[in-house]
């Protein structure tokens, strides 16, 4: 059984796996989350660097301020792939508490990620993607908030922010109360990773999407 100490769902899902299983679980998808995609797609099209361009980070935001469309979208689509394959195959395999186990572990590895010394993205791709995985009506509403706090406000992290924060409430709205825990611990790590952003909002200073 699981040591009560790593019993941070609760009763539900019941961990029906051994944790030998479920740390092996939570490594691979660690590493498959650590796989900067942003970085590597850059750089096979010939866009440089990313921390050297615009805020440095590894994600699609940022990627989109190489100019190049197809690039972010790529990255975009990549980075909520591995999310979204990691739950996938944990459940496939071992269960829906291997599912959760998976999609912490992926999002912490694209957080902080083992081959880039622990300085990872913000998390919004692979968040969205993880919780399309989990439960994909949920997912999708995410998407939906995403997409309309984007649409109303332009700006990238205030939707990012929105729609992170909403995914509790879709996990319960959608049957899958065992997952709310889940998905508030991984807002709260995205929310953490916009502090800077955060600050900017309140200070009216947060550029909008296509904008410098």
């Amino acid at each position: 059984m699981l040591p009560d100490f790593l019993r941070f769902w609760g009763a539900n899902p019941a961990f029906e796996n051994q944790w030998p299983w479920l740390l092996g679980i939570f490594l691979a998808a660690y590493m498959l989350g650590s796989v900067p995609f942003g970085m590597i797609v850059a750089k096979v099209m010939g866009l440089g660097n990313l921390r050297d361009i615009g805020s440095g980070n590894i994600g699609a935001t940022n990627v989109l301020r190489t100019g190049s469309k197809k690039a972010a979208f790529a990255t975009l689509v990549l980075d909520s792939g591995k999310g979204a394959v990691a739950v996938l195959i944990a459940r496939m395999y071992l269960g829906e508490d291997a599912a959760q186990v998976a999609a912490l572990g992926a999002f912490l590895g694209h957080l902080f990620p083992l081959y880039l010394m622990f300085k990872g993205g913000k998390g919004v791709a692979v968040f969205l993607g993880i919780m399309l995985a989990l439960n994909f009506w949920a997912g999708l509403a995410a998407c939906m908030v995403w997409l309309a706090t984007s649409l109303i406000f332009r700006m990238s992290s205030l939707s990012a922010l929105t729609a992170s924060a909403s995914i509790p409430v879709w996990l319960s709205v959608f049957d899958m109360p065992a997952a709310v825990w889940l998905g508030a611990v991984l807002a709260v790590l995205v929310w953490a990773r916009h502090h800077a952003n955060i600050g900017r909002l309140l200070k009216g200073q947060e550029p909008k999407i296509g904008k410098k």
